[in-house]
């Protein structure tokens, strides 16, 4: 029989490899459209500012025998900018507290709407996912002027609190769903044997957690680090705490004579956001379908 289903199986696989062909040349299809802005991108990064005026990026791959070495003098006029190193230690300075405070809060929340009963949580939470659809450019004018009062504008502090409130309405939905699929029998045997809800959270939900709060860290600090809306609207554009959006669109100019200095400058802001994803790339399709499907 063993012998008999061997062979099935070897006439099976040339008729599931036609069956799956369309579906396979349909995603690299999509992975290649997807990816061709950026390789455009970065070779026009490599392409002197004439040739980026006269010609197309497309032009390297008519004439290959033409392009004898890469350039990067663009990459140098954006590293030996002024304000540039700062630059890259105030994006830190503003991604990483706006992702662990926002994710320290939305866990706590997440655990209390998934596991604790207290009058509301129902309502609380449908609050909380109706604030997902509100636009955050409606909210700018009146916590700027809030901000105004409080002496927060131009601040760190100020751009931490605009981030975490923004972030968690998506923080505490995701994670709700991932901590609500959890078994109740291991939550409910550690409150048997006299645990707390601090010590269960700690213990039990932090851990088997993971996946779907690296997802989210992953979620909220692209979104921290490729902003420039909400760190020009609080901080003002001061160069001493403007982070690499705010710079490079300095850089660019006011007429965006430079324009072809971004091309340099977007591959050099999108280091410490590959690592970060790299990093975390196995929590984040786990965390992504957190919730979804219930066993």
């Amino acid at each position: 029989m063993t012998k008999e289903n061997q062979r099935m199986n070897k006439t099976n696989q040339p008729s599931e490899f036609w069956q799956k062909l369309p579906i396979h040349i349909t995603i690299l299809t999509i992975a290649f459209i997807w990816t061709l802005p950026s390789l455009g991108l970065f070779i026009s990064s490599l392409r002197p500012r004439g040739e980026m005026l006269s010609t197309g990026w497309w032009t390297v791959f008519l004439h290959p025998l033409e392009v004898t070495q890469f350039y990067l003098g663009n990459y140098s006029d954006v590293l030996r900018s002024s304000g540039m190193g700062e630059a890259f230690l105030n994006s830190l300075t503003i991604a990483v507290p706006a992702t662990v405070i926002p994710i320290a809060i939305a866990t706590f929340a997440a655990y209390a709407f998934a596991w604790m009963t207290f009058p509301g949580r129902q309502l609380l939470f449908i609050l909380v996912v109706c604030l997902l659809v509100v636009p955050l450019q409606t909210t700018l004018i009146p916590v700027l002027r809030i901000y105004a009062q409080l002496g927060l504008a131009g601040t760190f502090l100020g751009v931490w609190l605009a981030h975490t409130a923004y972030g968690l309405p998506l923080g505490i939905y995701l994670l709700r769903n991932y901590i609500g699929a959890l078994p109740k029998d291991l939550i409910e045997a550690a409150a048997v044997d006299g645990a707390s809800h601090l010590k269960i959270f700690t213990k039990l939900i932090v851990p088997l957690s993971m996946p779907a709060i690296a997802s989210f860290a992953v979620f909220q600090f692209l979104w921290v680090w490729n902003d420039l809306l909400v760190a020009l609207i609080y901080l003002g554009g001061t160069a001493d705490v403007a982070p690499v959006t705010i710079q490079l669109s300095n850089l660019v100019g006011s007429r965006g004579q430079d324009w072809y200095l971004l091309t340099a400058g977007a591959f050099i802001s999108m280091i410490v956001p590959l690592m970060v994803f790299f990093g975390l790339q196995r929590y984040f399709v786990r965390g992504i379908l957190a919730g979804s499907v219930k066993s």
